[in-house]
């Protein structure tokens, strides 16, 4: 038995609670290295030497790629529990307790592992409704300005003395004026990238956060915006740049006139005075986003910066019913600032939904206290070295995806953010070599894998770009009627009409070595899904599945079509 690969760690992902009477329980071992496990569960306060134990068989939650993952939930037990593994691979016994390797099992307190207390008020929980949304991510500048319309030209206004651009023209009233597109392709959420006013088009680098940039419109435009968008049944979620301001912000304003006399020199972040915006090129005196010297980094610890960036969250949702905020860079933002932020938006509605953009590994930030969600970025990478590249071969690729999912809480891994695109990155239809099925099969993908599926405009109209001109290029909207379009429009139905593919677990049947057929389940009481993937260039045989398919390319009896699929659906 390989003790090295064998993980757990008490108040974690490895052990936490589901609700109030449910409590979980994971551990983590080499692939194949245990043939059974059993969780032994005890009461913290049993009076007796030694404490009385019950057993719990575990089970083959998942297989990782290199890794296999055991689960156990305990209904209706002790909210207080000590506990210990013991564990066997057909020859060897091993209690796994805390964080000893013992023969037999130990009597002393002291060496089990403890969950203290199963507090109603450290349960992560996420905004029901985004376990059944469908995200479409809008970049503003480059949508529309009408209906089915986008100048493909930029302008320049004034705000407050300060210039803000635009480059292709897009706005509020143009998003607005195609919400009809936007639900018909089954989208029920709109994350909007930054609205606020800005200098450049991106409106990345905020001058004012209380108001909507003029380029893109008016205050009472994202009024109009949300009000109608609610009325069809769509969610609006703003971008929050609450890591660095512009440099045309009203505290760095104040900082480059009164120096070290401003009032606002602590809400940034190791200044050196003088202080001033250099030239292209030049180092900032000032810490900033990456080196973008005009993007100053604020010092979200510093008690009236966290005040008025929390005051921003709270304003945009109580007074303009936005239902939620996708945090730009929260991965560089203090932990204190974030549980703060939590604790005063869900104040405003408990609803609200919290995206962080975290590139890496997310958990940190969703286990209940700060975050609900994250930008699915380790997804996409996955996604781009199956289905795009062939990097890896099927059962490399569903390992990854059941590590992902194993290393977050249910909470979150149900609302991750899941994107094949975003403004930061090049088109997937490009990686894919312009290959539209490839893409196909990724965004089926996509929308049956748990989280929220997330289509960046103009994904569905075949938009490729590898530089950032390119893929945050203008809507192509002559292309309405590509049958792309409709291919993004059947993927939503299929989940909308399968609540196990939204809420329903996941299990691998099949995954080939050296090829790309995939077969997984989704699950939710007697309701099954089943979806068989084939990513290779040759056409491969099925398992004998009963019925035809519900949504299919590729398929015919017993096998699949190079680059095909078919999904079933049963009871």
């Amino acid at each position: 038995m390989r003790k090295d690969a064998i993980i757990h760690r008490p108040m974690s992902e490895y052990a936490f609670g589901l609700d109030e009477d449910t409590t979980v329980f994971r551990l983590r071992c080499a692939s194949g290295g245990i043939a059974a496990c059993t969780l032994w569960y005890g009461d913290t306060a049993c009076p007796d030497t030694p404490v009385r134990f019950t057993p719990a068989p575990m089970s083959l939650a998942a297989e990782g790629e290199d890794c296999d993952w055991w689960e156990a939930r305990l209904n209706g037990a002790y909210h207080r529990l000590y506990y210990y593994f013991e564990l066997t691979d057909g020859v060897e016994r091993l209690f796994y307790s805390g964080g000893l390797f013992l023969e037999s099992p130990s009597a002393e307190r002291a060496d089990y592992f403890k969950l203290p207390f199963n507090h109603r008020a450290d349960i992560a929980r996420t905004p029901d409704w985004a376990v059944d949304a469908v995200v479409y991510n809008i970049f503003p500048d480059s949508f529309a300005a009408s209906r089915r319309s986008l100048p493909g030209a930029g302008c320049e206004r004034s705000f407050g003395g300060a210039p803000c651009r635009s480059r292709l023209g897009g706005t509020l009233e143009g998003i607005r004026l195609n919400l009809d597109y936007i639900a018909a392709l089954g989208a029920n959420c709109i994350y909007l990238n930054p609205i606020f006013a800005a200098g450049e088009y991106h409106k990345y680098d905020t001058i004012d956060y209380f108001h909507i940039d003029p380029c893109l419109g008016t205050d009472e435009d994202l009024r109009a915006l949300v009000d109608e968008a609610h009325a069809r049944g769509l969610r609006v979620i703003l971008d929050g740049v609450f890591n660095h301001c512009g440099a045309r912000f009203f505290a760095f304003r104040d900082v480059l006139e009164r120096q070290e006399k401003s009032a606002y020199a602590s809400w940034f972040y190791r200044l050196e005075f003088p202080v001033r915006v250099p030239e292209e090129g030049e180092r900032p005196g000032y810490e900033c986003f990456a080196y973008e010297r005009r993007m100053p980094k604020l010092d979200t610890s510093n008690p009236e910066v966290r005040d008025y960036l929390c005051r921003v969250g709270e304003h945009w949702i109580r007074e303009y019913g936005t239902d939620g905020w996708r945090l730009d860079v929260a991965d560089e933002i203090d932990d204190g600032f974030w549980r703060e932020f939590r604790r005063r938006v869900k104040a405003v509605k408990p609803e609200a939904l919290l995206i962080g953009e975290v590139w890496s590994d997310a958990r940190h930030w969703l286990m209940g206290d700060m975050l609900d969600s994250a930008m699915n970025y380790e997804f996409r990478r996955h996604c781009r070295a199956f289905f795009a590249e062939g990097e890896v071969d099927a059962h490399t690729f569903a390992g990854r995806c059941s590590d992902m999912l194993m290393q977050q809480k249910p909470s979150a891994a149900s609302v991750m953010l899941n994107i094949l695109d975003s403004h930061d990155v090049p088109r997937f239809l490009s990686l894919c070599g312009g290959d539209e099925a490839r893409l196909r099969l990724a965004v089926l993908f996509m929308f049956c894998f748990p989280g929220m599926p997330c289509v960046f405009y103009g994904d569905e109209l075949g938009v490729t770009g590898v530089t950032e001109a390119e893929y945050r290029r203008a809507m192509p909207w002559e292309r309405e009627s590509e049958t792309l379009r409709a291919f993004y429009s059947e993927a939503a139905a299929l989940r909308r009409e399968a609540p196990c593919l939204r809420r329903g677990d996941l299990h691998v049947l099949y995954a080939e070595r050296g090829r790309g057929l995939l077969v997984f389940e989704r699950s939710l009481g007697s309701e099954r899904t089943l979806v068989c993937i084939n990513a290779s260039a040759q056409p491969c045989r099925l398992p004998e599945i009963s019925g035809n398919p519900v949504f299919s390319s590729g398929w015919e009896p017993g096998g699949l079509a190079p680059l095909s699929f078919a999904v079933f659906k049963g009871d």
